[in-house]
């Protein structure tokens, strides 16, 4: 009789043991969610851009003269430089480290020429001055992450260190002639630029101009000025997102 009680009873916990744990099999898992993982952008110096710069810059006109041999001889040359400052925007394209681009700038130029001009009997000076220029420019670098080293080049117009001349010659008077307006040519540089964030880029950059100049003259006297300077300058970019 106790056995049959005591097997009743052992058969009955196993009964609700097994019950208990179908019961919790079907209940929802509590477990902790798997961690969301967001993928951080990589940089990339693909995108437009627009900026500002200022820097300094310093002419040196190459002068060839030419002069009537009855008249005399007739030369000079001369140097100025001053303050350079300017906007810029352009579009950049990264292909794995390297990157192509195009930038176009326009740029304030305080940079005029003087000269000491010779005749027979005695001298006289003038001066020649421009304030404005701007490039059209390809630049091709290569990246290290957010650090660019590259190289430009293109088109260059304005005008600068261009403006009236004049010589004398006694007993026949002052003769005037100009070629003021605008002048074009080309450009070479390089430079670096720094990204300090996803937008924000800083740059040095060194270009050197060469724009095409003449003066003439009624009767014995012509000029040709190429107006040539160089250009330092540190600029400030802000780089549109591409992502």
């Amino acid at each position: 009789m106790r056995s049959s009680l005591l097997g009743l009873l052992a058969g009955t916990a196993a009964l609700a043991i097994a019950a208990s744990a179908a019961q919790a099999a079907d209940l929802p898992s509590r477990a902790a969610p798997a961690p969301v993982i967001a993928a951080v952008p990589v940089f990339t110096w693909t995108g437009f851009y627009v900026g500002v710069n200022a820097g300094y810059g310093w002419n040196t006109n190459d002068n060839n003269r030419y002069y009537d041999p009855v008249l005399g001889y007739y030369g000079g040359g001369g140097s100025d430089g001053g303050f350079v400052g300017g906007a810029q925007v352009g579009y950049n394209y990264q292909m794995g480290m390297f990157v192509l681009g195009l930038e176009t700038d326009i740029q304030y130029a305080d940079i005029g020429g003087g000269n000491r001009n010779f005749y027979v009997g005695g001298y006289y000076r003038d001066s020649s001055n421009g304030n404005w220029f701007g490039t059209v420019r390809a630049r091709a670098g290569v990246a290290f992450d957010r650090a660019l080293v590259y190289v430009t080049g293109g088109f260059a117009y304005g005008d600068v260190a261009n403006g009236a001349s004049s010589f004398y010659y006694p007993g026949l008077g002052y003769f005037y002639g100009s070629d003021n307006g605008t002048n074009t040519g080309w450009t070479v540089g390089g430079g670096v630029e720094y990204a300090f964030t996803n937008n924000l880029t800083a740059k040095i950059e060194g270009l050197y101009v060469n724009l095409d100049t003449k003066n003439n003259y009624f009767g014995y006297y012509g000029d040709k000025k190429n107006a040539e300077f160089g250009v330092v300058r540190a600029g400030l970019n802000y780089k549109f997102s591409t992502y």
